[in-house]
């Protein structure tokens, strides 16, 4: 017994590897050694995140078989399901899991949109954590602002005006964090190769002040805020937008603010494109893949498809249903339980943003 485990166990990850290889495969791969390349793609990431779950769901998979469990964990991340339900620390840990959680989030409640439902910074939290039951609501709180500026953060939002905004705040937090660093030293008129020095009798340095009101409205030389930005984006090797991008949208002003920059990039196509996790604005009502697959799973139900089109209610009943099928070994439970949750916000009307 302990031989054909041990047996399995080696088919497993040798068939997890092959797996893990192939998604990772590009034509960039032979410009960098082997280390550097799988570091880049995360893979290590991927298969120490698939043991972890094969241990903690050893029972029910030793039914299955190991290799089937990496082949499927695999696939899942391939086809971005991987992330649904899962923790935020998991999401956010790589540039293909965020991509992966913005379609995601996009495929599920792109009904809002076509409902031309608008929504509080709340409700779209609300939303998120269907999700991803610990997404910060710092993040949205954020995202938000982009859209609102100064308004009440209780405003009215189009679902197509905060994702696009949610989408640069999430995929991008930590380059603009240091964007506000930087904006907020422009401000301040501080010397840009200044060095500070750690304490340890105050660690106040650390924390950069919030940008207020008055900041906000008075801006910064865009010249200069590029030439901060573009050695930023040559210093960092965390995910920034492509910095050719970021030069063209700060070449069409003279000066502007640090939420008019954000603005200006989530609604810039280009750096959407870049991204990749978003169709263009006019299509993100739009999903033509998935309505095939829900017309699919439509047709295999002709009963149920026959009973609601006979009912009296019908019309007031949605008529189709997100397909929210994440990786099938952790989170099956909870899949059904946002499923069962989310029946009633599906109905498709017309889109009536521009």
């Amino acid at each position: 017994m302990a031989t054909e485990r041990a047996g399995d166990l080696g088919s497993g990850s040798r068939r997890a590897t092959s797996c893990a290889c192939q998604m990772m495969l590009s034509p960039e791969r032979l410009d960098l050694p082997d280390y550097e390349y799988l570091a880049q793609r995360h893979v290590l990431t991927y298969m120490e995140d698939a043991v972890c779950q094969l241990l903690e769901n050893k029972e029910d998979i030793s039914q299955y078989g190991i290799a089937r469990f990496f082949t499927e964990y695999f696939n899942s991340v391939c086809q971005g399901t991987h992330i649904l339900f899962r923790e935020f620390s998991f999401i956010q840990a790589t540039p293909h899991n965020r991509a992966s959680f913005l379609r995601a989030f996009w495929r599920c409640f792109r009904t809002v949109g076509k409902n031309g439902d608008l929504l509080t910074m709340k409700e779209y939290h609300c939303l998120l954590q269907l999700l991803c039951p610990d997404f910060p609501l710092e993040l949205t709180q954020k995202a938000a602002r982009i859209v609102l500026m100064d308004d009440a953060m209780d405003c009215l939002m189009s679902f197509s005006d905060f994702l696009l905004a949610f989408q640069i705040q999430f995929y991008y937090s930590e380059f603009l964090e240091s964007v506000a660093a930087i904006y907020q030293d422009l401000l301040s008129g501080k010397n840009p190769n200044t060095v500070i020095v750690p304490t340890s009798s105050s660690g106040q340095h650390r924390q950069r002040p919030v940008l207020g009101e008055s900041s906000m409205l008075e801006g910064v030389e865009a010249s200069l805020f590029y030439q901060r930005l573009e050695n930023l984006c040559d210093r960092h090797k965390y995910s920034c937008p492509p910095p050719a991008l970021v030069k063209e949208v700060l070449s069409n002003v003279q000066r502007l603010t640090f939420y008019g920059f954000l603005v200006a990039l989530s609604k810039h196509r280009g750096i959407n494109q870049a991204l990749g996790a978003l169709p263009d604005k006019g299509d993100l009502m739009h999903d033509p893949a998935m309505d095939e697959e829900l017309d699919r799973l439509l047709a295999q139900i002709p009963d149920l498809v026959t009973s609601v089109t006979a009912s009296p209610e019908a019309s007031c009943l949605p008529s189709r249903t997100p397909h929210r099928a994440g990786f099938s070994w952790r989170p099956l439970h909870h899949a059904r339980k946002v499923d069962a949750e989310s029946d009633g916000s599906t109905e498709e009307t017309d889109e009536s943003e521009t």
